[in-house]
């Protein structure tokens, strides 16, 4: 009988593939299997040993070509092959990455695991767009929301009030098609409607698209612009070091100090 194998829970990273973690490279490099999601930098996947298994386990909105179910026993049954299992997951794995459900799975099918911490969208996006999510005396707190829900479906489950009130900075995952329910919520619970918002599409690459403005004008802006899923919303003040800050150009390369043109 073979001996079980074991699994890791790795985040790449929010797409810029330099900003994979140490750790996080290594166990692309020695694994047996990769099984990875649609918004991992292909370009890691080159890393990985020669003959290595590569599953693409990606999801989009109405398109999975792996249920959850199936990723899960995924998962376990390569493992119990004795093999060592690299689930690459795009960001943090698990922030809105479905780390900690597998890792019960993983547990209660008594395999071994590894969570190994990706940096999150969330914070990076907002960063190469020259927005810092937290700055003394503007902004001394920071919460990730998952952006999705809506009310006329059944799925709004947040705390519109808390949030409004709760929080300097917000940034919003996977709510780009949800952009106009978000900022009228917002408003609805008592947020000033001249509030800064910035959407950043495709955040740390080379396609990185920022764009900004208030609550209610931003859903408009974003039209016009035509951005796209998947992108970041960030909601607060902080939003207005943007100009100053921005350093990232759509090269990739580093901005000449004496040339502050944002992404």
């Amino acid at each position: 009988m073979n001996k079980k194998g074991k699994v890791f829970l790795v985040g790449a990273g929010p797409g810029d593939p330099k900003l994979i973690t140490v750790y996080g490279l290594e166990c692309i490099q020695k694994a047996d299997v990769i099984a990875y999601d649609r918004l991992v930098n292909k370009e890691l996947l080159n890393h990985a040993a020669p003959g290595a298994e590569l599953i693409y386990c990606g999801k989009s909105p109405g398109n999975h070509s792996f249920m959850q179910e199936e990723i899960n026993q995924l998962l376990v049954s390569k493992a119990f092959e004795g093999k060592s299992v690299t689930r690459l997951k795009g960001g943090d794995p698990c922030v809105f990455g479905r780390g900690g459900e597998e890792a019960e799975v993983l547990s209660n099918a008594g395999i071994a695991f590894e969570i190994v911490p990706g940096i999150t969208s969330g914070i990076a996006a907002p960063a190469y767009a020259g927005i810092p999510v937290t700055y003394r005396n503007y902004a001394t707190s920071f919460t990730m929301v998952h952006g999705a829900g809506r009310k006329d479906n059944g799925t709004d489950g947040l705390n519109w009030e808390g949030l409004v009130n709760g929080s300097d900075t917000l940034a919003f995952y996977m709510g780009t098609r949800n952009l106009s329910y978000i900022c009228e919520q917002m408003i609805i619970h008592g947020k000033d409607p001249k509030t800064l918002v910035a959407v950043i599409q495709e955040g740390t690459t080379a396609n990185q698209k920022c764009v900004t403005g208030t609550l209610e004008s931003i859903a408009t802006i974003v039209i016009n612009e035509k951005i796209q899923h998947p992108a970041m919303i960030v909601v607060g003040e902080v939003v207005k070091f943007k100009e100053k800050l921005s350093w990232f150009s759509k090269e990739g390369e580093i901005l000449d100090d004496s040339v502050r043109v944002t992404p």
